[in-house]
């Protein structure tokens, strides 16, 4: 048959041009100077040759003088908190010394290495990464993690922090997974690499090439007939032919094995034609893991006695296995792994992790989870070994992998109620992990059988958590919750460590999206119960504009007090503060980056999203989308939600009236279903914001007159700044200006520039628009004067086109500068119809505005030549490939250029850009 050739990174690889060079770059980038480190993300299906560009990186490195580090996922060992982790970072650990102790107790404790106290995410990212700092300082560092998909959610957490925070240092991280990043309980375990690089199958050219590189006996017809049934899969073309015989080599082929598991049944065929003591080795070898119980060669011996050698010969024969030189048995490829276990029977099972418990010492939490997998019937003193090691590794930051051992402490638990107790727990802990369709799995099932009432605020605050998060339903919330806070309020009730705060918060959420008064009767009643945090925070979102005076500076002192312990299970209520006051920064970002679950990461996320928009930060839209797809696939239906409604600001802001739409047809359905009033007022407010855009203000005043009537400040519009200033806007350029001042005057009477500076803001700004024209001058000049007053960006720039149509309309002098400055800010933010507005206003001032092709100037000069192919008739394909980036890029850029140029079609371009 073919050629085996080693797999050692220095051959060419067929069909990788692309990806090698990037791979290289990424290398002589971080080799030749500091700031230039980078992450990249190989995804792809089983075979698609990850782990011969991950072979090839090594080698590469290693020529270019990198210290190589190394981790690889294993399905046995997904459960172990911190366990891939422990790979990369124990050849470090000889800088540890350097570390501060308490960075160093972090590390020590995740890697087991050490008794040490539960300490934050935080700390064990930043110590990773002040670990990673230190050895830098010697040498470049390559960190290749493959089988990502396998890796422990824990250690996944902290590669993630690791990939936001390495571009100072000379070190790479490579990684590779599968395209859906399953994990075990069926969750995204590979978080959000910084590059993400998706191997597609091989061309038939290249294919052909490896192919006949490979196996040069094959006959054309053959090679024509295996390039086509491996479908561009390189582990199937280097594979499919050893299963042939000299006669088919020719071409008289089998019938086309169906694609699916093909290659997978092809290493089960080799699996036949070994000894059973040869299946019994590989069985333990794909149990066991990565850092196997015993070595290789010791289960031969137990298996096989004197036929040991034997049996190896046979096993590396048939091109299954190696041994390498560690003398563990690696597999020619994972489906080997894969194939093993799937055609064995239960007992052979049950048998083989019998035999890995034993073989592991009795301290070995691998030995619980094996001791587990070979339990047939209830065992509740197995049960509770589990239900204790899985708290120990969730107070070691290890969420995720408890909540699997507290799954299985429940399965093996005797009695119902210890049952439903420790699937509660598990729950809870999936959830703070970040893996959400596996609390809802959890759940489902309890919600089958009555919960014992000293675990029922517990599992109240599981359920909630699924239906808010998951199901974007918010009914439970108002009659779990509050029966909830009650059960806890009772003296004596178990704290849950701190869940009433928790809880309170959700129904805090709960009430704040849909306005429901009995979530807020509850947490009026509960108020004085929880912390001065949570106080606050209801305070700012029950009824702002009464309740909220002085929020910014409690926030605030609040948050300097708070010691790292409590900040973290403070996350939500600071972040949630913030963000009703507009006073979230990236001071606040940093304080939480390193909290690894989703749960956090997705609310900065969301708070990020809002303060870009707020300040002028437009190039940052399409991240919403990107966060919601993320979000999507990690089954944060709600999260995505909420990010394609932060998105919708971004489109009326820049007068996308079709892509409102667009966004309001797959957000409005869903959120009056939830009853989301909150999501709701906000697209009713988004259109009248459109609508101001392009200067139909009588629709923008009548829409939003609905949410704020003349003179009333509702109680349930949290964020009723925002529809304030563009209330008073549409008023006055429809003539109400009794509505305007009695919008002013409740605003005044209620200390509105007391609640933030982004309110004293608005208030400022809009009082400058009302003002009568012997006033006026003092009202803008006032507005500009506001502390901080340049951070709010378009409601700046609308603030100065304002101004200078005043001063144009009196012709006076300054109205040029105003408005040039208005239209400058609206031009970077995308903001068409508004840049037109002050177009226009430059026009009638004398001054020309420069927009000889009805708007071609507002695209960058990249903007501008993908235009110009398009309108020639060019596919996004045919455009990629002469600006040598992808289709997807084009339509990106083709999506950001319509708008600016006040199209919403192809076929609308050569018109908008000056031609016929």
């Amino acid at each position: 048959m073919g050629a085996r050739m080693p797999m050692d990174g220095t051959r060419e690889l067929m069909g990788r041009q692309r990806e090698t060079a990037l791979l290289g770059r990424a290398l002589d980038e971080a080799r030749n100077g500091p700031g230039r480190g980078s992450a990249t993300h190989l995804r792809g299906e089983a075979g698609i040759g990850k782990t011969a560009l991950l072979e090839w990186t090594a080698a590469q490195a290693r020529e270019r003088g990198f210290s190589v580090l190394r981790a690889v996922g294993s399905e046995a060992e997904a459960e172990l908190a911190f366990g891939a982790l422990h790979q990369v970072f124990r050849p470090l650990m000889g800088y540890a010394e350097l570390l501060a102790p308490c960075q160093r107790e972090a590390l020590e404790s995740a890697l087991g290495l050490c008794e040490g106290r539960a300490l934050g995410g935080l700390v064990v990212g930043a110590a990773a990464l002040s670990l990673l700092l230190e050895a830098t300082r010697r040498r470049p560092l390559l960190i290749l993690v493959d089988d990502l998909h396998w890796v422990d959610s824990s250690s996944a957490a902290v590669f993630t922090f690791l990939h936001r925070r390495i571009s100072e240092l000379p070190l790479v991280i490579v990684s590779a997974g599968r395209p859906d990043g399953t994990a075990p309980d069926g969750t995204s375990s590979d978080g959000r690499p910084a590059r993400p690089v998706t191997l597609e199958a091989l061309a038939p050219d290249d294919a052909a090439r490896l192919l006949r590189r490979r196996h040069p006996e094959l006959g054309t017809p053959a090679v024509r007939r295996i390039v086509r049934e491996a479908a561009g899969n390189p582990l199937a073309l280097v594979e499919l032919p050893l299963q042939l015989s000299p006669e088919q080599w020719n071409g008289d082929l089998p019938d086309r094995v169906p694609l699916g598991r093909r290659l997978e049944r092809l290493f089960a065929h080799r699996l036949d034609a070994l000894a059973p003591e040869a299946i019994r080795v590989l069985l333990l070898v794909a149990l066991g893991g990565g850092p196997a119980a015993w070595s290789a060669g010791k289960w031969l011996r137990v298996h096989a006695g004197e036929r040991a050698v034997e049996v190896l010969d046979e096993i590396e024969a048939g091109g299954l296995a190696r041994l390498d030189s560690s003398g563990r048995l690696a597999f020619r490829h994972p489906l080997v792994g894969s194939a093993v276990v799937s055609r064995a029977t239960s007992a052979d099972k049950r048998e083989a992790h019998r035999e890995l418990a034993e073989a592991l010492p009795a301290d070995d939490p691998r030995r619980l989870v094996h001791e587990a997998a070979a339990s047939l019937f209830p065992d509740e003193e197995l049960a509770a070994r589990l239900d204790a090691a899985g708290r120990r590794l969730s107070r070691r930051g290890g969420d995720s992998e408890a909540a699997l051992l507290l799954d299985r402490a429940a399965v093996l638990s005797t009695d119902p109620g210890s049952r439903a107790r420790r699937l509660t727990w598990a729950a809870v802990m999936a959830a703070r992990g970040g893996r959400l369709p596996y609390t809802a799995r959890i759940v489902a099932e309890l919600r089958r059988s009555p919960v014992p009432d000293d675990i029922a605020p517990l599992f109240a605050y599981a359920a909630v958590y699924v239906d808010q998060s998951h199901r974007i339903d918010f009914a439970s919330s108002f009659t779990l919750l509050p029966e909830a806070l009650d059960a806890l309020a009772e003296p004596g009730a178990q704290s849950f460590a701190g869940l009433a705060e928790q809880v309170y918060f959700k129904l805090l959420l709960a009430s704040a999206y849909t306005n429901d008064p009995r979530g807020w009767r509850a947490l009026e009643r509960h108020r004085h119960r929880v912390s001065p945090l949570a106080r606050l925070c209801h305070r700012v979102w029950s009824d702002p504009a009464r309740t909220a005076h002085g929020a910014v500076e409690e926030l605030r002192s609040l948050a300097s007090a708070l010691s790292e312990e409590q900040e973290a299970g403070a996350a939500w209520l600071l972040l949630w503060t913030a963000a009703a006051v507009d006073a979230a920064d990236s001071t606040l970002w940093r304080r939480f980056t390193g909290q690894h679950a989703y749960a956090t990461q997705g609310t900065i996320a969301k708070a990020r999203s809002y303060q870009d928009y707020l300040h002028g930060r437009w190039d940052q839209a399409e991240a919403c989308l990107r966060e919601a797809q993320a979000a999507e696939d990690l089954g944060y239906h709600c999260n995505a939600l909420l990010f394609r409604h932060h998105y919708a600001h971004f489109l009326a802001g820049r007068g996308d009236e079709e892509g409102l739409l667009q966004a309001e047809r797959s957000i409005r359905p869903l959120a009056a279903r939830a009853r989301m009033k909150f999501v709701e007022d906000h697209l009713t407010h988004l259109r009248a914001l459109a609508a101001l855009g392009h200067g139909r203000y009588e629709e923008a005043y009548v829409r939003l007159a609905e949410l704020t009537p003349p003179g009333v400040l509702p109680q349930g519009l949290p964020w009723f700044h925002l529809p304030f200033f563009d209330f008073v806007s549409a008023a006055t350029h429809t003539g109400r200006h009794e509505a305007a001042r009695a919008h002013l005057a409740a605003a005044r009477a209620a200390r509105m520039a007391d609640i933030s500076p982004h309110h004293a803001f608005l208030l400022a700004a809009a009082s400058a628009l009302a003002a009568g024209d012997d006033e006026a001058d003092g009202r803008y000049e006032a507005a500009y004067a506001v502390p901080g007053a340049g951070q709010w960006v378009f409601e700046g720039a609308r603030l100065r086109l304002a101004h200078g149509v005043r001063l144009r309309r009196q012709q006076r002098a300054g109205a040029r500068d105003a408005l040039g400055e208005a239209r400058r800010t609206f031009v970077a933010l995308g903001a068409v119809p508004w840049a037109r507005q002050a177009e226009r206003e430059l026009r009638a001032a004398g001054q020309a505005a420069g927009e000889p092709h009805g708007g071609r100037e507002l695209l960058t000069a990249h903007e501008l030549r993908v235009a110009q192919l398009a309108a020639d008739g060019l596919t996004n394909k045919d455009i990629g490939q002469r600006l040598r980036v992808s289709p997807r890029t084009v339509a990106d850029h083709l999506y950001r250029i319509y708008p600016k140029l006040g199209i919403t079609s192809r076929a609308a371009l050569a018109r908008a850009l000056g031609g016929e």
